[in-house]
């Protein structure tokens, strides 16, 4: 397999006060920072002075059913600003980096949804994407006027449906890239056939090498059997990272925040990724009960089921493994960049979205020492050579449709 010459991209995943359920309880961390605009700002401006390609903000439009006491103990959802509404904000405090957020296409419609990326297109010079998310849960459905969420094929009918209808849209009054770059992380085959088809940015959830591979090979060639030149749809697997010079002192970093995290709070997140089904009446050394599908995501829960076949994992292990934070590298910036070096010359991946497990502590130290470190191996640029989002990811300016 010949070297890549080309350097990586990579997207800050912004989820103040950090991706981490106990982020919110660090001392480190300010607890209302997702509903604070200076420390939001300064995630952006931290990402922008690094070079990143863009910030990307995730949205849910409810807030997932759980109990009041672990609805008590989290920061997710319920204290967080409007994706949308930041992003105009960012666009007036910012000057270069690339600016996505989300917004569903079973709770909006085509028209609102083309004009409001196409005004923050505007706003910020050309610096707008859009995440195609077709929603997860229930309760997104109840602040919508139904009783359950759209079943799994006929969300994504509509999602197909929906993005034509918002590019045709953006056709008639082009924004300065065109478009706004389109991102998407569908990993079902109904979701890999829509990425394939109209994303320039595809996020995945997967942390096996080997599995990357096939994803990054596969996609890569659905894109080309819809008349697509591959190497303008850009990978980037999720990549949560604590580091520090040695790495004795980025273990000590995540033993301090993972003692933050109760109990309850772990089994209800492994319990919402396997659908939301209730697991606190199975005993914690039992295996996983078998499940309905879910039709929440097909793919965490399977991933779930196979890391716990694979490993012949209990309740109780998977739990620990959610406390432990184990989806995290952990490690000296040499080590953490390898692993960057591994799977983007491997072909796993053409860049990384970053996780930041508690902020703004985990995002400084990336900047400043993992940063470096790509930059001295040819890995990630050095400045910003682009004004916009498509140019900071070597992406064409589409074709407008006539």
């Amino acid at each position: 397999m010949s070297r890549r010459t080309d350097q990586l991209h990579l997207n800050a995943f912004l989820k103040p006060p950090g991706e981490y359920l106990a982020a919110w309880r660090h001392p480190d961390t300010a607890a209302d920072a997702g509903v604070n605009i200076r420390e939001v700002l300064s995630f952006a401006r931290t990402a922008e002075r690094a070079a990143f390609d863009a910030v990307f903000l995730a949205d849910l439009v409810g807030v997932p059913f759980a109990s009041q006491d672990v609805l008590s103990r989290v920061s997710v959802v319920n204290d967080s600003f409007e994706p949308t509404t930041l992003l105009a904000a960012l666009a007036a405090r910012t000057s270069r980096i690339g600016l996505i957020a989300t917004a569903s296409t079973s709770y909006n419609e085509p028209y609102d949804v083309a004009r409001t990326f196409a005004s923050i297109d505007h706003l910020s010079g050309g610096r707008a994407g859009w995440n195609v998310v077709t929603s997860l849960n229930d309760g997104e459905a109840q602040n919508f006027g139904l009783d359950t969420h759209l079943d799994h094929d006929t969300r994504y009918e509509r999602a197909e449906k929906f993005y034509d209808e918002v590019t045709a849209s953006w056709d008639t009054s082009p924004s300065p890239q065109g478009r706004p770059v389109t991102v998407q992380a569908g990993a079902s085959e109904a979701g890999k056939n829509l990425a394939s088809r109209i994303a320039d940015v595809i996020f995945s959830g997967i942390r096996d090498l080997t599995k990357a591979q096939e994803f990054y090979t596969e996609i890569k060639e659905r894109a080309a059997a819809h008349g697509r030149d591959p190497d303008h749809l850009k990978v980037l697997p999720a990549l949560s990272v604590i580091t520090a010079p040695t790495e004795s002192e980025a273990r000590e970093k995540l033993a301090r925040l993972t003692e933050l995290l109760p109990p309850q709070v772990a089994l209800a997140d492994l319990s919402y990724w396997l659908g939301g089904f209730d697991l606190s009446s199975y005993p914690l050394d039992g295996p996983l009960p078998e499940l309905p599908v879910s039709n929440q995501s097909h793919t965490a829960q399977q991933q779930i089921y196979e890391e716990a076949r694979r490993d012949n994992l209990t309740i109780g292990d998977l739990v620990r493994r959610v406390a432990n934070d184990d989806r995290s590298i952990v490690g000296t910036p040499e080590q953490v960049a390898d692993h960057i070096e591994e799977w983007f010359q491997g072909r796993a991946a053409d860049g990384f979205n970053v996780v930041f497990p508690y902020l703004p502590g985990t995002l400084d130290d990336f900047a400043d020492l993992v940063i470096p470190e790509l930059r001295r191996r040819g890995l990630f640029r050095t400045h910003y050579t682009g004004g916009t989002l498509r140019e900071h990811l070597g992406l064409p300016r589409p074709s407008v449709r006539g």
